[in-house]
């Protein structure tokens, strides 16, 4: 019985439309343009059932009683069949899908989208997805192993990629089809097919021909072809038993094959010559339903009953394809449908849905060899000759849908089971969205906005700044095609990739100059492409794709020139600064090998970071790649973790946000615009269901928060930890910039400081509480001198003298530590004038400047001595050399050092030779026990602060502070001898030291502390002291 081509009926608006058959085959189901999905009984239905699922659906898919859609605002939805009912949505893209599938059991779904990205997902638990990311353009078919463990994909890029989806790697791919930016461009929508059973041949529609690769080896093994196909192939579709294929054109033809003897058994052709755009085989019946881009249904019945066509085939493979089945030519153990051991089968109840397959036409007896797939293999006949095949057949059994290794033969590569390498990630440009789109972003930083419109009316670039003051806005044609950008406060920066006719160029914008011509512009060298671009302050650079890196001033004068280890990923650059991320090696099991180098461009130019490996998550990639407003490295990968470079722990990095721990779904995702060191903002757009936001309507830019991932931030300790060393790390960028020369804000260095000593003193206080002692010393060495000083009187009003009484050596070391950085600071200014100077023929005296007498030198000595004595305040007379405590020549005998003894300073010291003025004072080094002299000098603290406002950052307020303004700095250090009302009142305290700890607590007691420290008590026992205008 001849085939039957019924008369095509109106289904949908014109327009891209998709067809499917119910799993029982009772009803047919359509999607179009219109955004209606609807089910039609049979093509004599005049009121097919109707559901609208949204202003375009693109793609259907149905099985075990749930409706899958691809429709037009980004998302693939599950309606309830054939009720129509909403069931939600499985998930979102940033462009709209193109195609859905479900796997062989309905369980999963497979949907590619033109952002790239290929995304299974569970059906029933929408939350565990999986991604696929290596294609370079929108993702145009996809077709689900009937076994599960692989997923086919062919994009616009021109590959067909095969991924195995456990571990979301790229098996193989072929660069087959015709490159293209969009869907609607691409000249074959290439809708490929696994052969049903064990899917041991994957049909590619590829121009005029069927390509038919093999499983596992992905051999091509043969092509099908007929004549009456003059039009590239849209669609291909298996037959359910795996003999036939069909496949249709962009111009209407519809070819069905035997697969088994590559003969052409049907043709049929468009009423219309409409390009068919839908394709599905009844499940039951030899029934073809097709769509075309009109929006048109109809149906082919009676196929593949065994009846030629009347004219001979044209075959254009040369050999004899019925040979591979007969087993008795020697081409056999080369032929080209050899399987692979190592494909599974499909289950029990498909043991004999194979015999079937592929069987010979031509009356040859096959070889009573079974394998996997009932087909023979060059092993099986080796295996039969040797008596072996019972005990394969049991181990075959035993082996349904596993992977034995695969056996070696002479057409055939040893299966590897190792790692596999990761594909390189392409060259981007922080703060842009890919370049297929029409609208994009070609830049988004923190200093304006950079958009690209390529459509049919305009192909234009717009800037925007965020501060006019800069510059106005801008419009500038894009005649170039330029595809990157960069901005700055002074210049705008784009480049464009070589064509056939143009070479690879970079134009530079620099709207800060003084003169007329503001632009220029340069030719990258033949075979050259820029691959990546950025801007600093004077100089710009682009890294081409000969590992080549090129500075040019903004004015146009060409630079330095250096090579790179390995490909350029991304550029970023900010005042002297030029980062380069690039791929070091290969990595594997979807890692990536990215090196990073991190420049000084200024006057003293310098490398800080050598091609250190750059650390990201496992199985992510670099999605940004920048500097803080403040000059800090900082980058962001796939995952959402915020990395920032750490120049206070030897220039390593540190994770400081999770942005992902924020976002609502499993497939939203933060762009990342700026990072902010002071205030700490990580400011970045939400994208809802996509990892990039739409130029319109403008995104909104929202602020998240840093955290340090620190262990148990749940807890008092942990958070205050936290905050500790964010605070520290997020202030490095101080240190860096006043080393360069930049100025600084001084309140804000000194409220950065002052919040880390207030949480260091409030973690003391805890330690304390919970009798951690050990754990207060560690953190007081973190502590500046003068909240070593408050957490000594802490220690001593919680009862912990052991505590302060270590606390308090802990105190002279830092005291000693500093007075000797300041004198060989003085040294070293000292020294520096004196070199500006010049010096005489004859050896100068260190102790007096050049131009100065030796009566003026005098003189000031004098003053220096009546300064003392009047600081001295009616003490008596000693003598005016007193050796220095801390000098080396003083023999410890001479060091007079009792536990109740006062270092004080003396009427009169030794002059510091280095030493430019003498109207500077020295802090006072505190005695080795410093609670002997807490009571009685306490109150006298706040004179000594104010003279501390005039001297080096070193306060004692246990230690009293002398009246004049004017001392020298030696005379701090020096040992005199106590007056007899000293002694007096020593032999007091030591009475005193008799007494009670209580009552010697209490006598310790004074205003200052009371105005420093407001106890908390419970039950009598101190639990916190809140500290009260701390000054660092």
């Amino acid at each position: 019985m001849p085939s039957a081509q019924k008369p095509m009926r109106y289904g949908h608006t014109e327009g891209h439309t998709d067809v499917c058959f119910d799993d029982s085959g009772s009803c047919i189901v359509t999607c179009g343009s219109d955004g209606d999905v609807r089910i039609w009984e049979n093509l004599d239905d005049d009121d097919p059932k109707s559901i609208n699922v949204g202003e375009k659906a693109y793609s259907c898919a149905l099985k075990n009683g749930r409706l899958i859609t691809a429709v037009s605002n980004n998302a693939v939805q599950i309606h309830t069949f054939p009720e129509g009912a909403p069931d939600g949505i499985l998930t979102r893209f940033t462009m709209n899908a193109n195609h859905v599938v479900f796997n062989s059991d309905g369980t999963k779904i497979a949907a590619g989208s033109s952002d790239f990205m290929v995304k299974v997902v569970e059906v029933a638990d929408s939350s565990k997805q999986k991604t696929f990311r290596g294609h370079d353009a929108p993702v145009l078919s996809l077709a689900f192993d009937p076994m599960d463990i692989y997923l086919a994909s062919a994009s616009c890029d021109g590959s067909v990629r095969v991924w195995k989806v456990e571990d979301q790697t790229c098996v193989t791919s072929w660069l087959l089809l015709q490159k293209c930016n969009d869907v609607i461009n691409a000249k074959s929508i290439c809708r490929l097919a696994w052969q049903p059973g064990s899917g041991k041949l994957l049909a590619i529609p590829v121009d005029k021909v069927v390509k038919l690769y093999r499983r596992e080896t992905w051999d091509n093994q043969v092509d099908l072809s007929d004549t009456s196909i003059t039009q590239p192939l849209n669609v291909v579709v298996w037959s359910p038993c795996g003999q036939y294929l069909a496949a249709a054109t962009v111009n209407g033809s519809i070819v069905v094959w035997k697969v088994k003897s590559q003969e052409c058994i049907e043709r049929m052709k468009h009423e219309k010559n409409y390009s068919i755009c839908g394709l599905a085989w009844h499940p039951k019946y030899e029934q073809i339903a097709y769509t075309d881009t009109e929006g048109n249904l109809g149906l082919w019945e009676d196929i593949g009953d065994g009846k030629k066509p009347s004219d001979k085939v044209a075959n254009t493979v040369t050999k004899d394809y019925e040979d591979l089945f007969d087993g008795d030519d020697d081409d056999y153990l080369n032929g080209d449908m050899i399987e692979p051991q190592s494909s599974p089968r499909a289950g029990a109840n498909e043991d004999h849905g194979d015999d079937d397959d592929l069987m010979p036409t031509s009356g040859h007896p096959r070889r009573a060899i079974i394998d996997d797939d009932d087909n023979s293999l060059d092993i099986g006949m080796i295996k039969a000759n040797s008596n072996l095949l019972e005990k394969e057949e049991e181990e075959d059994d035993d082996q349904i849908g596993g992977f034995p290794a695969l056996p070696t033969s002479s057409t055939q590569q040893p299966f590897y089971d190792g790692p596999r390498p990761t594909p390189r990630q392409k060259p981007f440009q922080s703060g842009s969205t890919p370049v297929h789109l029409m609208h994009r972003f070609m830049v988004w930083n923190s200093v304006g906005i950079i958009r690209c419109y390529n459509d049919e009316q305009d192909n234009a670039i717009d800037i925007e700044f965020h501060d006019t003051s800069i510059h106005h806005a801008t419009h500038l044609p894009n005649s170039l095609n330029h595809t990157m950008a960069d901005l700055s406060t002074e210049a705008i920066l784009l480049a464009c990739e070589s064509t056939e006719e143009l070479a690879s160029k970079l134009h530079c914008i620099y709207f800060s100059s003084w003169d007329a011509n503001k632009e220029w512009t340069v030719d990258m060298p033949k075979d050259e492409d820029i691959e990546a671009i950025c801007l600093g302050q004077g100089w710009a650079a682009c890294a081409t794709s000969a590992l080549l890196v090129r500075l040019f001033t903004v004015g146009g004068v060409q630079k330095e020139i250096f090579c790179l280890p390995g490909p350029v990923v991304s550029m970023a650059g900010r005042g002297e600064q030029l980062m380069i991320i690039y791929h070091r090696g290969t990595g594997f099991d979807g890692d990536q090998c990215l090196g990073v180098q991190l420049m000084e461009l200024g006057k003293k130019k310098r490398q800080v970071l050598h091609g250190d490996p750059l650390s990201l998550t496992k199985k992510s990639y670099l999605v940004w790649a920048g500097f803080s407003a403040e000059g800090t490295p900082c980058y962001v990968d796939s995952e959402g973790i915020v990395r920032m470079l750490n120049r206070g722990l030897g220039n390593t990095w540190i994770p400081v946000c999770n942005t992902r721990e924020h976002c609502k779904g499993k497939s939203d995702h933060y762009w990342v615009v700026g990072i902010h060191e002071n205030p700490q903002q990580l400011r970045c757009i939400p994208c809802k269901g996509a990892r990039f936001p739409p130029t319109l309507p403008r995104p909104a830019v929202a602020i998240l928060p840093f955290t340090l991932p620190y262990c148990q931030v749940t807890t008092e300790k942990g958070q205050m930890e936290e905050q500790y060393w964010r605070s520290v790390v997020f202030h490095n960028y101080v240190d860096y910039l006043s080393k360069n020369g930049y100025e600084l804000d001084e309140n804000a260095k000194s409220q950065s400081v002052k919040e880390q000593q207030e949480l260091l003193m409030k973690l003391f206080a805890l330690s304390c509480k919970l009798e951690r002692e050990f754990r207060c010393v560690e953190l007081a060495d973190l502590m500046t001198q003068n909240v070593v000083n408050l957490a000594i009187k802490y220690a001593s009003r919680s009862r912990r003298l052991n505590l302060a009484q270590r606390l308090s050596e802990m105190a002279v070391e830092k005291a000693s530590e500093l007075a000797t950085a300041l004198e060989d600071e003085e040294e070293e200014e000292d020294f520096r004038t004196r070199l500006n100077a010049g010096y005489s023929t004859s050896a100068p005296e260190w102790g007096r400047l050049p131009g100065r007498s030796a009566q003026q030198d005098q003189e000031m000595e004098e003053a220096e001595e009546t300064d003392g004595s009047e600081e001295a305040g009616g003490m008596p007379e000693v003598p005016k050399q007193r050796p220095n405590p801390f000098s080396k020549a003083v023999s410890s005998a001479e060091v007079i050092t009792p536990k109740s003894a006062i270092i004080a300073s003396s009427s009169q010291g030794r002059v510091n030779p280095f030493k430019v003025s003498s109207n500077k004072k020295d802090p006072l080094v505190p005695s080795a026990n410093v609670l002997d002299t807490m009571s009685k000098y306490s109150k006298k603290i706040s004179s000594g602060r104010a003279v501390n406002k005039q001297s080096p950052p070193v306060i004692k307020p246990l230690v009293p502070k002398p009246k004049s303004k004017q001392a020298s700095a030696a005379s701090f250090f020096q040992v005199r001898t106590p007056s007899s009302s000293e002694r007096r009142e020593g032999e007091r305290e030591e009475k005193a030291g008799n007494e009670p700890p209580e009552v010697q607590a209490a006598a310790q007691d004074n205003t200052e502390n009371k105005r420093l420290m407001r106890p908390c008590q419970k039950g009598g026992e101190p639990l916190c002291f809140i500290i009260l205008n701390l000054k660092c």
